[in-house]
């Protein structure tokens, strides 16, 4: 009884959603942001992994067993993370699609190591994720995405193709991810021949960037790049516009999400973001895409990555006959997964082989590819 209500205790001190969990069935669990500021992103975690699960036990479950989802809640902070990572591990679940923030699912990472479950992310792209766990022997940890060093490529290169001789500012949020992504694409930047002109950091939460903008007024800066969220993100631009700064906004897949423009207003138009090309436009992801659209939610952003996280559990599940990290990690590495974002391989490390990324612009509320 003690154990019962230390547990209830827990997860209402942390938010953690309390669910029923059937002894006969499979205990998954998805983790991510689903209060806080990046909630609108933990929502398209929380909407792909129901769907999958739904789906999947539809046609019969997995091993012969239906899956029950236990929804946990990080709010994109690394204390709560590992919370919330050693509150689905007591309720024995042996997958765990999460998390959405790279400073969560690091932490995290070591959790389901020692509780010999398997992680997939579908949406944290620091490379130190799945490099760190390479290196300790650790085969759990898997992405469905791709990783910084692929995105920031892409990035850097079209900064500098397209914006040679312009002053660029380089501005991250100091977390895993914003720092990572900018980092990587101003490396790219740099090795492809242009210099940025200024190098900021924010705080994330902060929400006045009134000196920051009149920094980057004073040095002319024609080009912001920003390694962060839809939050901050969001209302660097409108604060700019309001300023009368013209420069051009350009970020990474945080800012693939309606959020962006409920916070930038018209503000936000022509702002230039990196993704993968459009899951939605899947051939594979139709029917899927379309009993979302069905219950009035746009599957956008990370959205169909979840949902591919559980069919590669479910996919590698099956092949194995086990449940267990060694055999589903195995699995995983001999196979290629047909998932709703297409065919899935991954590499030693548990990353995607060959990520792909474009990019898109925000015009009259909507994003699409360049």
């Amino acid at each position: 009884m003690k154990r019962s209500i230390r547990s209830i205790t827990l997860a209402a001190a942390f938010g953690f959603a309390v669910n029923v969990v059937h002894a006969q069935n499979i205990p998954i669990a998805v983790v991510g942001p689903i209060t806080g500021s990046n909630a609108a992103l933990g929502e398209q975690m929380k909407r792909g992994a129901e769907m999958a699960v739904a789906d999947i036990n539809a046609k019969g479950g997995v091993l012969g067993k239906k899956l029950d989802l236990i929804i946990a809640d990080d709010a994109c902070d690394p204390k709560q993370a590992v919370a919330a990572a050693n509150d689905v591990v007591g309720k024995k679940v042996v997958f765990v699609a999460g998390h959405y923030c790279s400073s969560s699912s690091i932490p995290a990472s070591a959790v389901y190591n020692e509780a010999g479950v398997l992680q997939m992310t579908p949406a944290s792209t620091n490379p130190a994720l799945t490099d760190d766990a390479a290196k300790k022997g650790w085969n759990n940890v898997f992405r469905s995405c791709g990783r910084d060093d692929a995105q920031g490529a892409v990035a850097g290169k079209y900064l500098a193709d397209h914006y040679k001789g312009k002053r660029v500012a380089i501005v991250h949020d100091k977390t895993a991810y914003g720092k990572g992504i900018a980092d990587e694409t101003m490396k790219a930047m740099n090795k492809a021949g242009l210099k940025e002109t200024m190098y900021e950091a924010i705080t994330q939460g902060d929400k006045d960037f009134t000196a920051l903008i009149s920094k980057m007024k004073q040095e002319n800066i024609d080009v912001i790049y920003f390694g962060g969220y839809q939050t901050e993100g969001g209302l660097i631009v409108r604060q700019a516009r309001d300023q009368g700064f013209k420069a051009q906004f350009i970020g990474a897949d945080a800012l693939v999400t309606e959020e962006f423009w409920k916070i930038t207003g018209p503000a936000g138009e022509g702002t230039l973001m990196t993704f993968p090309p459009d899951p939605r436009h899947v051939p594979a992801a139709k029917a899927v895409v379309d009993k979302f659209m069905a219950q009035g939610y746009n599957p956008e952003g990370y959205t169909l990555y979840t949902y591919a996280a559980i069919q590669a559990f479910a996919a590698a599940a099956e092949k194995a006959k086990s449940a267990k990290v060694d055999d589903l990690s195995k699995a995983l590495h001999s196979m290629t997964v047909d998932t709703v974002v297409g065919p899935l391989t991954w590499d030693k490390k548990g990353d995607v082989t060959d990520p792909k990324y474009v990019f898109y612009v925000w015009k009259n509320g909507t994003y699409a590819e360049i």
